[in-house]
């Protein structure tokens, strides 16, 4: 079972910039995908970007493409999500989840695993 640890959330103003990280340990596997999700106030939890572990496609979700990165570094079995450009309504708690079958980024948020503590993105002057 992998353990995964989200980090890099924090107070930022509108248009600036945050990184955020999933450190992961104790892979048992090799083809997966890891997504992020974020739950705002008062709404339901959604994808925001997700990577492939084997081919390293991406996905985004419609809101932050062209704001949002997200990159890899396998050495280090972690995942970012560079947030640029941010505004309030990306005020949210963001997680990262592993998916259970495949790596493609193809899925529903039902195919990704559980979800952990999050980290706090508050977008506000």
């Amino acid at each position: 079972q992998v353990q995964l640890v989200e980090s890099g959330g924090g107070l930022v103003q509108p248009g600036g910039s945050l990184r955020l990280s999933c450190a992961a340990s104790a892979f048992t596997k090799d083809d997966y995908a890891t997504g992020w999700f974020r739950q705002a106030p008062g709404k339901a939890r959604e994808g925001v970007a997700c990577i492939s572990s084997t081919d390293g496609s991406t996905r985004y979700e419609d809101s932050v493409k062209g704001r949002f990165t997200i990159s890899r570094d396998n050495a280090k079995n972690t995942v970012y999500l560079q947030m640029n450009s941010l505004k309030p309504e990306d005020t949210a708690v963001y997680y990262c989840r592993v998916s259970l079958y495949g790596s493609s980024c193809l899925q529903t948020l039902e195919d990704f695993g559980p979800w952990g503590q999050g980290t706090q993105v508050t977008v506000s002057s």
